[in-house]
């Protein structure tokens, strides 16, 4: 097999006849400027990602806000709760739109509210064209409130009216946030609930508890109802050396001897 050396010119000819009849050289140029084109494509199909990342996270700011203003109406339930006076829905509504969803440095006072204006607005809930997220507090930021009883220890449930445990110890808050629409995201709301038992029918200590039980009526302490009875036969002189007998005479932190297991 015989190689023929040809000339670098000729050589160079040779190559850019061949490129040409394969048309390498039109494909070539078609190619020129395509990476600066799918550049460009690439970045408009993104720019609406990088707008909505930020605003992404905006709404999770507001979701988390919401979730921690309705566990403060929980706690004002708790607070305020059927043995003193439960706080309307108006009254809270005003406090969550000021404390919560105005300005961080917002100062904590009874009946101040949250105005429709720039000074009084989280200045990060915006979108991109500066619009609020929040359009008016008094209409997108409501609390709604329920009361309802809980059997707190079932089986005292029976005698709940008796030793007048309370019957309004179930307390829900709901703080629901009306989002404006922008240009990416369509109008939206969310609502954050939290449940608490406002009363658990715990007593503050042992005279609590005694004076429910003795004043617990016939049902729970019978006794107490024949209490002057009692007291009249306990006037009469004992044959025996034993104390005369008096209704509630005893002191409840402490066991007699007769019940310890040493004995008297």
């Amino acid at each position: 097999m015989s190689v023929v050396k040809l000339p670098h010119r000729q050589f160079l000819a040779a190559a850019r006849r061949a490129r040409a009849s394969t048309g390498l050289q039109s494909c070539g140029r078609r190619q020129r400027g395509q990476s600066t084109v799918e550049f460009v494509v690439a970045a408009l199909a993104l720019l609406p990602l990088f707008i909505a990342v930020p605003l992404l996270g905006k709404y999770l700011d507001l979701f988390q806000t919401t979730e921690a203003a309705s566990r403060y109406v929980a706690f004002e339930g708790v607070a305020r709760n059927s043995s003193s006076s439960w706080k309307t829905d108006a009254e809270l509504s005003l406090e969550v739109r000021r404390r919560f969803f105005s300005t961080s440095n917002a100062p904590i006072k009874t009946g101040d509210a949250a105005g429709d204006f720039v000074a009084h607005r989280n200045p990060v809930w915006t979108d991109h064209t500066g619009k609020p997220l929040i359009a008016k507090f008094e209409d997108d930021v409501t609390v709604a409130t329920t009361v309802s009883g809980k059997n707190a220890i079932p089986w005292t449930a029976p005698f709940r009216s008796w030793l007048g445990l309370s019957h309004d110890n179930w307390y829900s808050g709901a703080v629901t946030v009306n989002m404006a629409d922008s240009a990416l995201v369509p109008t939206m709301a969310t609502t954050r609930r939290t449940v608490l038992l406002a009363d658990a029918w715990t007593a503050r200590n042992n005279a609590q508890v005694r004076n429910r039980i003795e004043d617990g009526g016939l049902g729970v302490y019978p006794i107490g109802k024949a209490k002057p009875l009692v007291d009249l036969i306990g006037m009469v002189p004992v044959a025996v050396n034993d104390p005369a007998l008096k209704v509630g005479d005893h002191d409840w932190d402490i066991v007699p001897c007769d019940r310890l297991k040493e004995g008297c």
